[in-house]
Formats: C-alpha cells, structure tokens, sequence
C-alpha cells in the first residue's frame, strides 16, 4: 500500500475515473455483458448529474482499458474481451477461498451441478418439513394492522415471551426486556461489534472459528487474536496468556456445535474460562446459532453465568430458514436497551412480519415433533458421515453424537486448498480451512464438511478419484 508524505493530503480520484470504475465493476459482475450498449451520454448525464465532458472522459478511460469499445453513430459497446467468467469457471479460483466475501458469494450460488459438501446449512429436504407454507394466513390473521408499519425497537414482543421459556430450557433465567430480536445471528453480532468495538480494538475469537465474524471484526477496523479451539473448547491455558498481554474485552466464542470444527464445550472448559472472564474483566459473547439441533443439557457459558458477563446469540436460520433472518440477543437490561436503539438507528427494526411467523411456529406442537426429527436425523447422518470418512481413511478432529459440521483431513492431502481445488474440478466444492483461521496464509490440511451433504455418493466417488486410492472396504 502506497503511503503520501505527512502533512500531503491524498487526491481523490476524479468524476471521470469515479465513474469509470463503477461501469468497469458493473461489467465484471455481469450486469453489462459482451456486446451490451452502455446507457447513452444523455442517459448517464441525468442518471448522475455529471456534465457531458466528465462522462465523455470516463468512456475514453474505459476504451483505453480495453472494456468498451466505441461505435460510431449507435454509442459504447461492452467489447469481448470483457466477458465474465462462466461460474465453475470464477469458482475454480480457489485462491480466493481465503477471502471470506468470496467464500460467502459462493454459498449464495445455487448451482445444481456443484455438489457444496462445505455448505453451512442442513439439506434442504431436512427444514421442508417445517412446512412455512403453512402460516402465511395465520400470520395475517395476528395483526393484520400491524404489519404495515414498523415494529417495535426490541421486536415482537409475543416472540420475546416465547423466546424467554425457550432460553429457560437451556437454563438461562431472562426476561423480555433482555431480548432484542435481530435479522439473524449476523446481525445480533454486528450489533455487539458496532457497540464495543473501537478501530484499532483487540478481540478474541476462537481459532478456527466462525469466518463471517472475521470479515465484520475487520471491517470495523479490529485488531483479531485468534484463541486455539481444541476438542472440548477454548485452549483455556493460551487463553490465560493473551489475557494477561492483551487485557481484550472480547471474546466471541460458540460452546455447542462449533463452526467450523463441530466440537462442544465440556463443563470443566466452561468454569475455567468463566474464572478467566471475572479475573481479567472479559465479556464473552456466545453465539448459540445451532441451539436447535443440540440437547438443552450441554454446558452453555450464558446459563453458568446468567449473562452477567456474557452475550447470548440465537437465530432460528439453520432450524427453520434463511430466509426468515430471525435472530436475537439476550443480555443484561441496560445492554439490551441500548443494543435495541443501536438496531433502529441502523435499520429501523427487524422483520415483524418474519418474527411473526416464527411465533406462530413456536406456538403450535408441531414445532418440537419437527425439532425432535430434525436432530434424529442429524445424528444419523452424523454417524452415517463418519463411517464414510473411516472408509476414506481420514482424520476427524472430534467425533459428536449429533453435529451438522465435521472436521476432518486426509493424511495424503496436506494442504485442504489444494484439494478444494481438484476436488472442485469434479464439481464438488469443500470449505477449506484457511478460510476459518485467523491468519488465512496458514495451510491447514483441515476443512469443514457438512453431514448432510457428505453422503451424496458423488462426495466419496470425487474422493477417491483426487485421492487416487481405494480407502477402507
């Protein structure tokens, strides 16, 4: 990166060239294709309120960059040269693996020619049965009024109260006015970002761990200290040192069904780093986003401590959909509070009408027969998986009852983004595990699988090709 003397401001780039850049970008994400007419000088002129010169001058440096090309009499036309890639194409670029925007763009892709045995949510076939269909009327139904105007800062409150008895089953003790429903997990964790976190600020997160957290901690301009995950949680004596040198006042963790790793916080984990956190005055914020698909009994840091110095994040995406973005934080009063102005500032208020539905789903019995089948069916394909990955001959980091990730590496495949590449020649696409390390230039011969996914036989056949061996019978 370039850097002007002291005292130098740096110039700004021009209208021109402003413009230039926003056309180029427009044509390398397919919004202009090959032989496309540019809009008109006239066009572009009211579009931005540029003069006829500045646009005239950023079609000139688009020419000059071999992107446009001009006609004469019928205006700029995108030249061939320009084309974008064919999508296997631009994913087969795993270098860009390490950069978690692509890695996020990718999961958004539906291709049905790509088998994503790295995908980040349950088969779809699992969450059909929730069968959302169902409540479009009865949504209506609860407030037809209401669902016209914005929501309520803290978001729907009927959902709160749900949402009380739901954080009980898990031994939290919280009240409504501790919940602020948010547009998912991502958003609730933004939210804490936006709140504590200055440029320049030290965090914690769990290495590896979550990689979309990674990308809004540096965006906030973050200083990001990775604590090593092991088998039953945070490795609490490398945590003690970076406490005592770093004095940070973060540290974003998941307990139950760790992402990337699969991996669950034992007891004894939980009370050495609660210990840690009075000790060093650390808030741990605890993103519980697979709540669902795990029994109520395992050891979560926010029931210990009774939010006291934690922040508990939920979300309903994995359980039910996507789609419906419903998510929430529970914390102390005065937090809460202020977290719920922080979110109608930024965005007004979340989606009552989405926070209705999932009330609704929450107040029919159906909810726990379709949870209850959801995490049977999670530990089957969980124990379906590793047998696959035993005939592989591959190493597993930890082996769960029930987890929608698992960890694992083959012994003949150091590098995971080597083998992400070959692998994705045969269309089949894993999450490598430099995406979810702190530092992405670590190779790691690890990487993320979904169970769900795995068991396609186009997985294993994709395998044992790259791999050039039988594996176990």
């Amino acid at each position: 990166m370039t850097s002007t003397a002291p005292g130098t401001a740096r110039k700004s780039p021009s209208l021109a060239t402003t413009l230039a850049d926003s056309i180029a970008r427009q044509i390398a994400e397919g919004a202009y294709r090959t032989g496309d007419r540019l809009p008109s000088l006239r066009e572009l002129a009211q579009l931005h309120g540029y003069s006829k010169n500045t646009i005239v001058a950023a079609f000139e440096l688009l020419v000059a960059r071999g992107l446009v090309e001009p006609r004469r009499g019928s205006g700029f036309f995108v030249r061939e040269v320009a084309v974008r890639p064919a999508p296997e194409e631009d994913a087969g670029t795993l270098g860009r693996a390490m950069d978690i925007v692509w890695l996020m763009r990718e999961q958004l892709k539906s291709r049905p020619d790509v088998l994503a045995v790295g995908d980040g949510f349950p088969p779809v076939s699992w969450l059909a049965e929730a069968r959302l269909d169902r409540y479009h009327h009865k949504v209506v139904r609860t407030g037809l009024g209401a669902l016209f105007r914005y929501g309520n800062r803290f978001g729907f409150g009927p959902l709160r109260d749900h949402l009380v008895r739901k954080l009980g089953d898990v031994g939290i003790g919280a009240q409504a006015r501790q919940i602020v429903l948010t547009h998912g997990a991502n958003e609730a964790l933004d939210l804490v970002i936006r709140y504590f976190v200055p440029a320049g600020g030290t965090v914690l997160v769990d290495d590896p761990g979550y990689y979309p957290l990674f990308g809004k901690l540096k965006l906030a301009g973050a200083r990001i200290v990775g604590v090593p995950r092991l088998a039953d949680g945070p490795d609490i004596d490398a945590l003690e040192q970076i406490l005592t040198r770093e004095r940070p006042r973060l540290f974003f963790t998941q307990s139950v069904g760790h992402n990337p790793t699969g991996s669950d916080l034992s007891a004894a984990m939980a009370y050495r780093l609660l210990q840690l956190a009075e000790r060093f005055n650390l808030l741990v914020v605890e993103n519980d986003a697979l709540a669902d698909f795990k029994p109520t009994t395992l050891p979560r840091l926010s029931a210990l401590d009774q939010l006291q110095r934690t922040i508990y994040i939920g979300s309903f995406s994995k359980s039910f959909s996507a789609a419906l973005r419903v998510g929430y934080i529970a914390c102390n009063d005065a937090l809460a509070s202020d977290l719920a102005d922080l979110k109608a500032l930024i965005h007004v208020s979340s989606s009552e009408y989405c926070e209705r539905t999932v009330d609704v789903i929450l107040s029919e019995g159906h909810y726990q027969r379709y949870l209850a089948k959801l995490r049977a069916r999670l530990a089957a394909a969980t124990e379906q998986a590793l047998a696959l990955f035993d005939r592989l001959d591959a190493d597993v980091w930890v082996r769960p009852p029930q987890s929608l990730y698992l960890w694992a590496a083959f012994p003949d495949a150091p590098d995971s983004l080597a083998l992400a590449e070959a692998l994705l020649a045969q269309k089949v696409m894993i999450a490598p595990g430099r995406v979810f390390r702190v530092d992405p230039e670590a190779r790691s011969p690890w990487a993320r699988f979904n169970v769900g996914a795995v068991l396609d036989p186009r997985f294993e056949a994709a395998v044992r090709r790259v791999l050039g061996r039988r594996g176990r019978g």
